[in-house]
């Protein structure tokens, strides 16, 4: 099959699919089918808004994982943005570039997952649009959420003498992507933390919500990267502790294999676990919070003067500076 089939439905007829395929919403006046989608906004309330871009062969390969995944996966990185400010998600903007071999039953299973993860985080797909891409399969995906005005978290807040947070473990996906580009198989576990992430939602409402975090980011590009965001917009340095580094079973008999994989779990990036900063006194809410949410929050360092830069202290007990590396798509090689 071809696009072809698509071709025999047409762009408005694959809309109709996901259409109806899709709920709506009490807050949605207008959704798919109209120029715009029209929400009735909430007082008090700040309309979070963010979009991200997944690129066969530089963001995912099909080889690699399946659709329902990747439908999947679409979701989880942009409503990833939305837990790191607060906010709880709402609606979801879906652009696809369908590359000539692409089938309607591949795009219902990648309208499946999507459908299936945005009903998970208490989300609905509102709308978007659909083109023929003369090469790879285009994914661009718009979410927005809300928070109360009061509870907005941004990367701004962070103060001398808090402390850094990070949820979950780090380096599964970037362990994971390695094993994958040297044709090995990773394990379930591994496999999933790349193919199929989770927004930590709950947490960051939690975070917000209870006035714990005073910063906040999710770890897209790799730890020290984000952690530079967080300090370049608070104008604070930082001093993290690589013995503290949560790490998974799975990716500390890699470590034990092979020391080096450690980077990962410093630069490697696609964790999307939260990374937050709190006053000292906050720990024990922290710790109930963990305790409730069955995850793992761990201190992995503290805010310094901005004097001081930003450091890692290793395993030895020595520290030298480093600096806030991570992926980027415009970095030469």
């Amino acid at each position: 099959m071809s696009f072809a089939e698509i071709s025999s439905i047409g762009e408005f007829g694959l809309i109709e699919r996901i259409r109806r395929a899709a709920p709506s919403a009490a807050s949605l006046r207008v959704g798919i089918g109209d120029d715009c989608a029209a929400q009735a906004p909430v007082p008090a309330e700040l309309l979070l808004t963010t979009t991200d871009m997944l690129i066969e062969e530089v963001h995912f390969r099909r080889a690699w994982t399946d659709l329902h995944r990747l439908g999947r996966k679409s979701v989880s990185v942009n409503i990833s943005d939305i837990a790191a400010m607060g906010g709880a998600p709402k609606t979801l903007f879906l652009a696809l570039g369908l590359p000539s071999a692409m089938t309607v039953a591949e795009v219902d299973e990648f309208a499946a997952g999507f459908l299936e993860a945005a009903a998970e985080y208490g989300a609905v797909l509102a709308g978007g649009d659909t083109c023929r891409s003369p090469g790879p399969l285009l994914i661009c995906v718009t979410a927005q959420g809300a928070v109360p005005e009061m509870q907005l978290v941004s990367r701004a807040g962070a103060r001398e003498g808090e402390a850094v947070y990070v949820s979950g473990t780090l380096g599964d996906s970037a362990l994971a992507l390695r094993m994958l580009q040297k044709g090995q198989t990773p394990c379930a576990a591994i496999a999933g933390r790349h193919h199929d992430p989770r927004a930590r939602t709950e947490l960051g409402r939690a975070l917000a919500e209870g006035g714990i975090a005073s910063a906040m980011i999710d770890v897209s590009d790799g730890l020290l990267a984000d952690l530079g965001h967080i300090l370049k917009a608070s104008g604070v340095g930082a001093l993290l502790d690589e013995e503290s580094l949560p790490l998974s079973s799975s990716f500390r008999e890699a470590f034990v294999a092979d020391p080096e994989v450690l980077q990962l779990a410093l630069s490697g990036g696609e964790d999307y676990e939260l990374l937050f900063c709190t006053p000292p006194h906050k720990e024990g809410e922290i710790a109930a919070l963990s305790a409730a949410l069955s995850l793992p929050l761990t201190r992995i360092g503290e805010i310094r003067p901005p004097s001081e830069g930003f450091s890692l202290r290793h395993r030895d007990g020595s520290s030298r500076p480093v600096g806030s590396k991570g992926f980027s798509h415009f970095n030469a090689g």
